[in-house]
């Protein structure tokens, strides 16, 4: 598949999915297409046709806001018809704004509150190793979210208990809620923490599709891996990157307009 027509697939229907539905979060959204792309267009290990196979790789969203990005993936690869994204949002959809397995296949979890992703990644992880099964676990998580405890307790579990078997990456785009991450709760030195806490660090540019699966593909050395992805909230329009705005505003007339037409013809 190709990765940066499948990013652009993620971003447009992402897009045309919150407009429509009047919801939030497309900034959020936008920061991870390009992990999104990587991951279900190249590396987790997955079967539309057999969602719930045993060997499956297992991939958690604990930055649940992002989820109308996970629909569009799992569209794309076939779990269901590209024309139900429509329904995103909508009364009785199975489609809410934040993730959520009911009724969705592919999807693992339901999340929405932050800070719950990697602990139930860490769980599977943990199942898989006592159970002597090889899928991977991945959860894709949010700057922001580090801010909660829950995930600190996971860190520390993980690395104990060896869980190589285990991916968390944090989509590091800088901005939450209403201002950036460094004025709310600063995370630094972040790389430094992690360590600390022996997990195996990778650091890449968020958006590039070949660092990204280089670090996927990466030995951790029997230790949990940790991607920081350094990303732009926002990404793929000028006038939402690295705007605090669009964490909960939607795109509509001629903002519509202007970022379809750039993402067209990015």
């Amino acid at each position: 598949m190709d990765l940066t027509n499948f990013a652009k697939f993620i971003r447009i229907s992402a897009l045309k999915m919150t407009s429509s539905g009047s919801s939030s979060h497309i900034g959020a959204i936008f920061s991870i297409a390009d992990l999104l792309s990587v991951l279900f267009g190249k590396w987790l290990n997955l079967n539309s046709q057999n969602p719930n196979f045993e060997g499956r790789d297992r991939f958690i969203l604990s930055k649940g806001h992002a989820g109308a990005g996970v629909y569009a993936a799992l569209a794309k690869l076939g779990y269901f018809d590209e024309s139900l994204l429509k329904q995103h949002y909508q009364n009785g959809s199975i489609f809410s704004g934040h993730v959520s397995h009911k009724g969705v296949p592919g999807v693992e979890f339901s999340t929405g509150s932050l800070g719950h992703g990697l602990p139930v990644a860490v769980g599977m992880a943990l199942a898989a190793k006592l159970d002597n099964r090889s899928h991977h676990v991945v959860c894709l998580m949010s700057d922001g979210e580090c801010d909660e405890g829950s995930n600190w307790e996971a860190f520390l579990l993980a690395a104990h208990h060896g869980l190589d078997n285990l991916t968390a990456i944090i989509d590091f785009n800088g901005l939450q809620s209403i201002k950036s991450t460094s004025k709310t709760l600063n995370l630094e030195p972040f790389n430094s923490k992690l360590k600390a806490f022996n997990w195996s660090i990778f650091e890449v540019d968020g958006h590039s599709h070949n660092e990204i699966l280089q670090a996927l593909e990466a030995n951790s050395d029997g230790k949990p891996k940790l991607i920081i992805a350094n990303t732009i909230k926002g990404k793929g329009v000028s006038f939402m990157e690295n705007n605090v705005l669009w964490h909960y505003r939607s795109a509509k007339g001629d903002e519509f307009d202007r970022a379809l037409e750039e993402l067209e013809n990015a």
